[in-house]
């Protein structure tokens, strides 16, 4: 009997140094949570006077916070440098919108870098880093993909009529219907995704990426009211945050009761600055979303893992950046990294661990800046930056402009002493043309939509996508507008996978919902309204007297008459093998030209 208990006692003991010896071993989970327009004094935590964010607040003080972390002032340019770990101006994404949105294909994403690592992959709301092969989530390394289209909800690139409130998705390349309110369906996927993982015993990288509070702004009512007396747009903006606020606590009340709280790194961030909160509290920044000032990309950024040490509220005020999130992440999960790619970012383990700062950690320089042009244009509303410095430029029709700030001592940037230290703007203006040297070769190798591939065959492209020097069209309301500016008229840039005769399909409506069987020439209706400022959907899409239809592409012009009823033109074309330019347009009778909104290429 005593040997029995003996044996008992040793298999008990040797079962719980194999758990706690497991316990060393095992990767970390990840969960992502990064909003869309929301700044860093869009949270009651940093002194909001009226907005009430109680959970993200709580998070806050349970978290390491980096509190001088910067972002690109815009969407795109923030999300490919925090999946890649390389500038913005390097991945081919420096705009939004006309081609320059779509991460090139060399890129390496964290999905790819975690998946390769064994992890399950999973990426929920925005992505806006290209709608085609080879763009999407699900070509970059991502094994679960709920997501809208473009760059927001109703923008052109998504699926048509969508307007926060239910409609359809993309689920894993195929449009899927859904209920509710968009931010709760992106959480909502995220948790079943969550629990298939711990389900099967596999670690997971979730991306929550919502596309709130980006405008138009639109909220579930209840979350609006506590701001109902302030103006249409601000009380839903805020609405939009507060439902944010109540998913990231939902979904940390939902990892404590699964468990996974200690095992868990628990990111939340935003893309930009502000975008409609400035004028109630910007934390005494100067500028907003698109700014090169501090309130254009200095953004909140709070990391919680209990299990690695990170679960007491430490403030780190050393400058951080987008860039460092990715080398981060894969040092603290223990995972190996790509080996072909050498990042632009370092991981900041030491900063984190430090609680305090890192004496000998360098005096980096970063940069940041906001194109939002057809090609990046040196010095265009860019900041480089130290801990102490922030010179802050931009280039204008009568040169440029160079400011200079001592950030600690003037964080509003209200005080120009360019003159008093003309040795800091000279270090700093230096470390930027060496940067833009090395950056510039690359500007002229745009990221090609691929087209006869069997991973997308047709491929459905998007005025969004042209290659225009105006404004594309973006969004669904400029669709319904039919606005015909020659400078927004564009092309698309193309990749012909396998040469062969090609369908390419043209249309002024989408080939999808309550707008396939409209004539080409015929307008529609408004859509139904949603709560708060005006939907895309809402407006009323004017007809147009086209007569002709005209395609170029790979050498070849070809011309069609359109019919009043038809919804489409179809060309069959053989093309040539390697990259190509595809130019639709339609015209009326009067010579006014339209670009074709909607493009579907299929390889016959």
């Amino acid at each position: 009997m005593k040997f029995v208990k003996f044996l008992v006692l040793s298999l008990i003991l040797l079962l719980g140094f194999a758990i706690m010896a497991d316990a060393q071993t095992q990767k970390p989970n990840i969960v992502i949570v990064i909003t869309d327009d929301q700044g860093y004094g869009d949270l009651s935590v940093h002194g909001n006077p009226v907005l009430k964010t109680p959970h993200i607040d709580q998070l806050a003080h349970e978290s390491v916070r980096l509190d001088d972390y910067h972002v690109a002032p815009t969407c795109s340019p923030t999300r490919c440098a925090l999946l890649t770990g390389h500038w913005t101006n390097r991945t081919g994404v420096w705009h939004t919108i006309m081609g320059r949105s779509m991460l090139r294909e060399n890129e390496v994403t964290i999905g790819r870098i975690f998946k390769d690592n064994g992890y399950a992959t999973g990426m929920f709301g925005k992505w806006h880093l290209g709608d085609n092969y080879p763009f999407r989530p699900e070509d970059r390394g991502f094994t679960e993909v709920l997501r809208h289209g473009g760059g927001g909800v109703g923008q052109t690139p998504d699926l048509w009529d969508n307007a926060y409130f239910g409609g359809s998705y993309f689920h894993n390349k195929t449009p899927v219907e859904v209920e509710g309110y968009c931010t709760d369906v992106y959480f909502d996927f995220a948790k079943d995704f969550m629990e298939a993982q711990l389900e099967a015993g596999k670690p997971f990288l979730s991306y929550i990426s919502t596309n709130a509070p980006h405008s138009p702004y639109h909220s579930p009512e209840k979350y609006v009211e506590p701001y109902k007396d302030l103006n249409t747009g601000v009380a839903h903006f805020f609405g939009m945050i507060a439902n944010i606020d109540e998913n990231v606590g939902a979904l940390r009340d939902w990892l404590e009761e699964k468990g996974q709280t200690e095992n868990t790194i628990f990111i939340f961030t935003t893309d930009n600055g502000t975008a409609a909160g400035g004028g109630i509290h910007n934390s005494g920044m100067r500028g907003q979303k698109g700014s090169e000032y501090d309130g254009g990309h200095r953004v909140p950024f709070f990391l919680h893992w209990p299990g690695g040490g990170y679960d007491e509220e430490v403030m780190i005020e050393t400058i951080t950046a987008h860039v460092d999130i990715v080398p981060t992440l894969i040092d603290l999960a223990g995972v190996e990294p790509p080996g072909d790619v050498a990042f632009d970012g370092v991981s900041i383990r030491p900063l984190l661990e430090s609680k305090d700062q890192v004496s000998d950690w360098p005096d980096r320089i970063l940069v940041t800046d906001s194109q939002r042009v057809k090609d990046p244009i040196k010095w265009r509303k860019s900041a480089v930056m130290t801990d102490q410095w922030r010179l802050v430029n931009d280039a204008t029709p009568k040169g440029v402009r160079h400011e200079l700030y001592e950030i600690d001592k003037d964080p509003g940037q209200k005080n120009n002493v360019i003159a008093d230290h003309p040795e800091v703007a000279a270090r700093l203006k230096e470390f930027y043309h060496q940067w833009w040297a090395e950056l510039e070769p690359t500007f002229g190798d745009p990221a090609r939509i691929k087209i006869g591939h069997p991973a997308e065959n047709p491929s459905r492209l998007t005025g969004h996508d042209w290659i225009t020097t105006g404004l594309a069209p973006w969004n669904q309301g400029h669709i319904r507008d039919a606005d015909n500016k020659p400078e927004n008229i564009g092309f698309w840039y193309l990749d012909v996978v396998e040469a062969g005769e090609y369908e390419i399909e043209l249309r002024r409506w989408p080939n999808e919902g309550n707008v396939a069987k409209v004539p080409l020439t015929a307008g529609v209706a408004p859509g139904e309204p949603v709560p708060g400022t005006q939907a895309f959907r809402t407006r009323k899409g004017v007809a147009i007297p086209l007569k002709t239809a005209k395609l170029s592409i790979g050498g070849k012009e070809l011309t069609a008459e359109i019919g009043k009823e038809d919804t489409h033109v179809t060309f069959k074309v053989s093309l040539e093998k390697g990259p190509a330019e595809l130019d639709a347009t339609f015209v009326t009778g009067e010579g006014e030209i339209w670009g074709a909104y909607y493009a579907y290429v299929k390889k016959l």
